[in-house]
C-alpha cells in the first residue's frame, strides 16, 4: 500500500513538472515577438489587407491621426481608408524600446475614442467596427486594426511572426 502511494506521488510530481514546462513554452511562444524583419512581417500583413478599401498612408497622416512620429520606431506600416465616412485602418509598429509600447497603446486608445466620438449617432455601422477593433502586442510589435475583417488581419499578423 505504501509503495503504491509513493509511486502515485512520484508520477504526479512528474506530471505537474511536465505541465508547468509546457505552459511556460506556450507562454513564451505566444507572448514573444519574432526574429523576422519588419519588412517580412509588414509584407505578409499588407498582403492580407483589402486593397480596394485600404491604402498605404504616409508619416504625416500617422502623425496627424495618432500623434506618433514614424522616425521614432524601427518600422511603421499604416493603411487607412481614403473615405471620410469610413473608420477602417490598420497600423503595425515595431518599437525600438520596450518603453514605447505604452506610448503607442495610449495613442491607439486616444485614436479609438476620438473616432468613436466622430461617428457617434452618425454612422452606426462604423461605430460597430470601432467597438470591435483589435489590438495586439507581441514582443516589439504593436498591431491595431479597425475593420469588419479585423480578425482576419490579426490572424495574418500572428502567422507572420
Amino acid at each position: 500500500m505504501r509503495r503504491e502511494r509513493v509511486s502515485a506521488a512520484r508520477i504526479m510530481k512528474y506530471v505537474v513538472l511536465l505541465l508547468t514546462v509546457v505552459y511556460i513554452v506556450l507562454l513564451m511562444l505566444y507572448a514573444s515577438g519574432s526574429s523576422r524583419s519588419f519588412e517580412e512581417v509588414g509584407a505578409e500583413v499588407a498582403a492580407a489587407l483589402d486593397a480596394e478599401v485600404l491604402s498605404e498612408q504616409d508619416a504625416a497622416r500617422l502623425k496627424r491621426n495618432f500623434g506618433l512620429n514614424a522616425a521614432d520606431f524601427d518600422g511603421v506600416m499604416y493603411y487607412a481608408s481614403e473615405s471620410n465616412v469610413s473608420a477602417e485602418e490598420v497600423l503595425l509598429i515595431k518599437v525600438s524600446r520596450d518603453s514605447q509600447v505604452r506610448q503607442v497603446t495610449s495613442a491607439l486608445e486616444r485614436r479609438l475614442a476620438s473616432r468613436e466620438n466622430d461617428f457617434e449617432g452618425y454612422a452606426p455601422e462604423q461605430e460597430r467596427i470601432l467597438k470591435d477593433a483589435v489590438q495586439s502586442v507581441r514582443g516589439s510589435y504593436v498591431f491595431f486594426a479597425v475593420s469588419p475583417d479585423a480578425g482576419e488581419y490579426l490572424s495574418a499578423f500572428n502567422r507572420s511572426l
